[in-house]
């Protein structure tokens, strides 16, 4: 850790000294590039700043990056739908919403990111896809590793190694895939599995797979080999000096406005607002004393607000002006167990002082939170 910490200071450093007006400039034909940041809102904001200000018709970028733990859904896609936001909160894992399209993919230190930047006429993933074999293959003739329609590298004809998403814009493009090289699949497994029931939604679902990583077929396999293979294949194929630039993806002078892509990044209006049109339609088993009580709800979600809610309960079970009022606050707010437990603290105060009618309340707030 002492040893990684020292190596990213030597590279800050060296970025640092570098003189920004002729950084992009200098490099004819193309360009390779790795971020000095684990932080995935960064690394995406990276992307966005290289697609929206590079001029890919005279250089073509390669660019290089690793996050710490996170998980990064797809431009179109239901964060609640695809991973379990209960477990992420609870581990401190950042969820992040890219904006090119393709399924949900768990990044740590043991997950490569790579990024192809091309003008939109010069873009073709299948070719990428293709060089990143050949890099592996030339590190270890052995292994069985090959691309699928589907744009996936599969290790042994059935493991997924690599996914592939991209972005087309008008008249530059981006393809970026992952690697799969010593990742924590266990957390990957635990944090991709949706709990959430009754979930109804034409978002882009992910289609699961099985998973290996490179490390378990040949621990020799690390993610700095990988990277420095994959930077040669490309150097070779582009005609081009196989050397990897360091950049700071903070550093204003070489990215300028790059920090309000990245705090854009991060808001929850872009992470949870963006989500396409959903509803739910459960039955809350709701345990009170030695009864189960059965409590339908049925919610209509428009950019990550509660657009309608329904909640149907007996009228003998709570007070009908007290649920609702809990219907009548949740219509309009966020669906964020936060924003809902901020909302029932407040409408406890209205709730009558009694035992009873507090610790039922407090069983409703408390499933209808976890919903979330």
């Amino acid at each position: 850790m002492v040893l990684q910490s020292l190596k990213n200071c030597l590279w800050l450093s060296c970025v640092l000294r570098t003189p920004k007006a002729c950084f992009w400039s200098t490099a004819s034909g193309g360009l390779i590039i790795q971020s000095v940041s684990n932080d995935v809102y960064q690394n995406l904001a990276v992307e966005d700043w290289i697609h929206d200000h590079m001029d890919l018709e005279k250089q073509h970028v390669l660019f290089l990056w690793r996050n710490s733990p996170a998980v990064v859904i797809g431009r179109h896609q239901n964060p609640w739908q695809e991973c379990n936001l209960r477990l992420l909160r609870q581990k401190n894992i950042k969820l992040a919403r890219r904006r090119s399209g393709g399924g949900t993919v768990y990044h740590d230190l043991g997950n490569i990111n790579l990024t192809f930047f091309t003008t939109r006429k010069k873009y073709e993933r299948m070719e990428n896809l293709k060089l990143i074999v050949k890099a592996l293959k030339a590190l270890r003739p052995q292994l069985d590793v090959h691309v699928t329609d589907r744009y996936d590298i599969l290790l042994d004809r059935q493991y997924k190694i690599s996914g592939t998403a991209a972005k087309l814009g008008r008249t530059s493009a981006y393809h970026h895939c992952t690697l799969l090289c010593n990742a924590d699949k266990f957390v990957l497994s635990s944090v991709l599995k949706s709990p959430y029931k009754g979930l109804k939604s034409n978002a882009t679902p992910s289609v699961p797979a099985l998973v290996k990583n490179l490390f378990e077929e040949d621990p020799s396999l690390t993610s700095e080999i990988l990277l420095d293979a994959i930077a040669k294949e490309y150097a070779v194929q582009h005609q081009m000096d196989h050397h990897i630039t360091l950049i700071n993806p903070a550093d204003e002078t070489l990215f300028p406005g790059i920090s309000n892509k990245t705090k854009e990044l991060q808001t929850w209006e872009w992470v949870y607002g963006k989500t396409p049109k959903f509803s739910i339609s459960t039955c809350l088993n709701m345990a009170y004393k030695d009864s189960v009580l059965d409590v339908k709800v049925n919610m209509d979600v428009k950019h990550g607000r509660i657009e309608v809610c329904n909640i149907d309960l007996p009228e003998q079970w709570l007070p009908p002006g007290l649920s609702s009022e809990l219907v009548k606050g949740l219509t309009g707010s966020k669906f964020c167990p936060n924003e809902t437990t901020t909302l029932v603290t407040t409408l406890l105060r209205v709730c009558p002082q009694d035992d009873e009618l507090h610790s039922r309340w407090n069983l409703l707030c408390e499933n209808m939170i976890s919903l979330m």
